[in-house]
Parts: structure tokens; sequence; C-alpha cells
């Protein structure tokens, strides 16, 4: 297979696109670890997984202790929805 010079051309500039796209994107990776690091103290993806579970139980929890107390406080003081 034998390629012309245009094409030849054309798959240079598809290689200097792609060498752009993967270059953004292992920025955007770098800011986001670093986020990740800076905000909740996760070195890695994994661990930025494992404090998500953990925030959503509390999350979890805390709407339930809410939900009680409101339905507590309606009870006490008789409020009707």
């Amino acid at each position: 297979m034998s390629l012309n010079k245009e094409e030849l051309l054309e798959l240079k500039d598809k290689v200097g696109e792609a060498k752009t796209t993967v270059s953004e994107l292992t920025g955007q990776q770098t800011a986001i670890l670093k986020q990740l690091k800076d905000d909740y103290g996760c070195e890695t993806v994994e661990e930025a997984k494992v404090k998500l579970k953990e925030m959503s139980k509390n999350i979890d929890t805390l709407d339930r202790k809410i939900a009680k107390g409101v339905e507590e406080l309606e009870e006490k003081y008789e409020i009707d929805e």
C-alpha cells in the first residue's frame, strides 16, 4: 500500500491533532487529580471513589435523621401538611 504526498500530509495533520487532544486531556486529568487531593485528600481516583461512597452514606444517614426530626416536630406540635 503506497500513500501519496497528500495522504501523508493528511495523516500527519491527524497525528498532530491527536497529540494535541492527548495533551489537553492529560492537563485536565492533572487538574482534576490536584483538586481531588486538595479538596478531599485523595491521591487516586480509587481513593476518590471510596470517599464518594462514604460521603453518600453520610448524606443518607443525615437525610434519615432530618426526616425523623421533622416527623417528631410535626407530631409534637400537631402540624399537618
